[in-house]
């Protein structure tokens, strides 16, 4: 079997896979990994575009370790594999919801909060900040239950499947809320003119500029006492799949065999775009469809350094000609405990830079990380980077401490494969 991820960027070609159903059939496939001279990797649904998740040894699929172990109200328990979409019905469906979340929901829960899925917030944090306790089994086959208050709690939540195989993931819920998204026009001058006050005056504040425009889509989400508002079905559709979609995968791929249109195809798209508005229920206004594939580079800068960030990597696309469709997304999010966090110890503001799949630009995302890593950038584990070991150990403070406790729970590197090799050292 050949596993490829979404973007079809990696692949690999395990010597088994496995489907664990239970906590002891993780064990096993620990203890027998182990046993046959093998590593081991869970894998999640392929959303990462990096190697994280690959291995030529044992490679589990989680699709039946899925669905609500245990609901408190304010606590639940979820076994690694669920999707988060699904993760998102089920709590619905009991009056509950996650505070904060990403864009994407088709990755597992396991595979979200490992890489550091982080969303946009103010004051709320990434999927790792809204965890309460994590199972894992550990190399020697072992189950361990991280908790606040000890240390593998803060390097397990983005822990990169590094220490050990995630079985089940506790998160902290809160009564489900509407959010009122509005989505607006503005130019990239005026967002950098008043980048502190959108910050401080939105929960949620998301915005794309369009390269080769000064035309920038901006969404800001708010909590909201309701009525709730929906958009229309009609307009949902036109919005999320017509246009964002179908559309836009029309105009990548006529910018793919035309780059000299991408010019004036982004101009036509910054003209289309304009202001709307609903109220409706978080995980619908967090979340977002994306059906082009495409190839994704983050980092996260310290917050104070946005705007030099935006202005260097628009000063770059033009001076080098690059012909980029694709938006650059700007989030930003409060600190995080979390040891491996993008966001660990720092407000953090967070720069994607995007390709059509069929048009990579190595250039244009080493040109771009070049600014990143200027002002302090730490990349995102599961997009596009070039950073090693030497460079991470500064970038996060708790670094070695992290390599310090690998050493500890996998001296014989049963879970590493090349990325982890890169990235930890």
């Amino acid at each position: 079997m050949i596993f490829t991820n979404w973007a079809r960027n990696q692949s690999a070609t395990p010597a088994e896979v496995r489907t664990p159903a239970s906590v002891e059939d993780v064990v096993r496939a620990v203890r027998d990994a182990t046993a046959g001279g093998r590593r081991v990797r869970m894998v999640g649904t392929g959303h990462s575009f990096t190697g994280v998740a690959l291995t030529d040894g044992v490679m589990l699929r989680p699709d039946a370790l899925t669905g609500i172990r245990s609901y408190d109200g304010d606590r639940v328990t979820v076994m690694a594999g669920t999707p988060l979409r699904v993760l998102n019905e089920l709590l619905h469906e009991r009056g509950a919801a996650l505070a904060n979340m990403g864009d994407i929901t088709e990755q597992t829960v396991a595979g979200a909060i490992q890489t550091g899925t982080h969303g946009t917030g103010r004051d709320s944090g990434g999927l790792a900040d809204q965890v309460a306790e994590l199972e894992l089994v550990l190399a020697d086959g072992t189950v361990a239950t991280a908790a606040p208050g000890d240390e593998l709690f803060d390097a397990a939540r983005v822990g990169l499947g590094a220490l050990g195989v995630l079985t089940a993931v506790t998160f902290r819920v809160e009564p489900a809320f509407l959010l009122h998204q509005r989505r607006r026009r503005m130019t990239l001058s005026e967002i950098l003119g008043s980048l502190d006050d959108l910050t401080s005056a939105n929960e949620h504040l998301d915005f794309f500029w369009l390269p080769h425009t000064d035309a920038c889509l901006v969404k800001t989400n708010n909590r909201h006492p309701g009525p709730p508002r929906p958009p229309g079905a009609f307009k949902h559709w036109l919005d999320n799949v017509f246009l964002e979609n179908t559309v836009f995968g029309a105009a990548c791929a006529t910018g793919a065999r035309l780059p000299g249109l991408i010019p004036r195809i982004n101009a036509v798209s910054a003209a289309a775009l304009g202001d709307s508005e609903a109220v409706d229920t978080s995980y619908k206004v967090f979340t977002a469809r994306r059906d082009v594939r495409f190839l994704e580079m983050e980092y996260a800068v310290p917050r104070e350094h946005l705007g030099q960030a935006i202005r260097e990597t628009r000063d770059l696309v033009e001076r080098m000609d690059w012909k980029i469709t694709f938006p650059v997304e700007v989030r930003v999010t409060p600190p995080s405990d979390a040891w491996l966090s993008t966001a660990y110890g720092r407000h953090s503001a967070y720069v994607a830079c995007h390709v059509y799949r069929g048009t990579p630009n190595p250039a244009y995302f080493e040109g771009v990380e070049e600014i990143m890593v200027r002002l302090g950038g730490r990349p995102h584990w599961g997009k596009l980077h070039t950073r090693d070991a030497s460079y991470l150990r500064q970038a996060y403070p708790r670094f070695g401490d992290f390599v310090a406790l690998r050493d500890r729970l996998d001296p014989g590197r049963l879970f590493s494969n090349p990325y982890l090799d890169t990235v930890l050292g």
